[in-house]
């Protein structure tokens, strides 16, 4: 009687026993439920993780029991009527200049593009010219702009005035950092604004030139509108700048916020540190403000230009509640 392998065969009445398996027998496979994939160890991301979060506990915690930011006068301030004026009026100048800059701005990207050689020249030699000089020697040259001329007058060059004006009726100090900040916002726009026009397939000028289109319709309704995507989020950043650009009419006579904080802190020299503190949180809220919008506006523009719009902070978290919550299934049903 031959003895099959691997099974031993007494020759009592006892059952076989199970065969012992070599050491060369290949084990059976796991099954693909109780596989599970490990993820990829990455401990330099865990280590900067950790130096980012002690050095951020570590600025909360000077900024919370260090005393010389003196938080009960901060709260003290951030409300106060003057600190309220001087930023009212910061939103008056950057209001008025970001729409002012912007048209100026469209308007010399316009002469840049423009076939005649003199608008080109024209627009260029503007750009580079306020592109050059600091905004803060803007300012004061308007300021002190009736010094150079007690009027303005509009009529034909070396012939009869139309119109004449007291410069230093017109010239108030709202005007003049108005204006000013519009003259050097102007010279930026005009660059974001013709960026924003290259961008443009020129596929889509030549479809609106075939279809006879007015070249007034083309821009505004076909070239300006797909400009936009590639404009806003440029003019935007210069935006924020306008508005922390303000800080510089102080030397022009209007106390916009920091030169309501600048004057208190004249007054009250022991509270300097939480007045600057009370300036840099507002200008914090607008800048915080302008980027809320900037996302909206983005997302409004992107129809149509990719498959499916950006998601809202809204959708973001939760997108992200729902991963979570699907991941501890997974972990549990493991």
């Amino acid at each position: 009687m031959s003895e099959s392998p691997g099974i031993a065969v007494s020759s009592g009445s006892a059952p076989p026993t199970e065969a012992i398996p070599r050491p060369d027998t290949p084990a059976a496979p796991t099954p693909l439920a109780a596989q599970r994939v490990l993820p990829l160890r990455r401990p330099g991301r865990w280590i900067g993780t950790a130096v980012v979060l002690v050095l951020v506990a570590q600025i909360i915690h000077g900024l919370a029991t260090n005393p010389f930011y003196q938080w009960d006068r901060f709260r003290y301030w951030f409300l106060r009527p003057t600190i309220l004026d001087g930023l009212v009026i910061t939103l008056e100048v950057t209001a008025l200049s970001a729409v002012l800059g912007l048209l100026g701005g469209i308007m010399l990207a316009l002469g840049r593009l423009s076939g005649a050689p003199v608008l080109r020249a024209v627009s260029w030699v503007y750009i580079w010219l306020f592109r050059s000089v600091p905004l803060i020697v803007v300012l004061i040259f308007l300021y002190n702009f009736s010094a150079l001329y007690k009027a303005v007058s509009l009529g034909v060059p070396f012939g009869p005035a139309f119109f004449t004006f007291d410069e230093s009726k017109l010239a108030t100090d709202m005007a003049v950092a108005v204006v000013g900040l519009s003259l050097n916002e102007a010279a930026y726009a005009a660059e974001v604004v013709r960026g924003g026009i290259l961008s443009v397939d020129q596929g889509q000028h030549e479809a609106a030139a075939a279809l006879g289109l007015p070249k007034g319709y083309q821009f505004t309704r076909i070239v300006f509108p797909q400009a936009l995507r590639s404009i806003t989020p440029n003019y935007v950043n210069q935006l924020i700048g306008l508005i922390k650009g303000t800080s510089l009419v102080f030397y022009v006579s209007l106390l916009d916020l920091f030169g309501s904080v600048q004057t208190m802190g004249s007054t009250y020299p022991g509270d300097i540190v939480p007045l600057l503190l009370v300036a840099t949180v507002w200008y914090l809220i607008l800048t915080s403000a302008v980027s809320v919008v900037q996302f909206y506006v983005e997302r409004y523009f992107a129809r149509g230009a990719t498959r499916t719009l950006p998601p809202t902070p809204l959708q973001k978290l939760r997108a992200a509640l729902r991963e979570l919550r699907a991941r501890a299934r997974r972990e549990v049903a493991v």
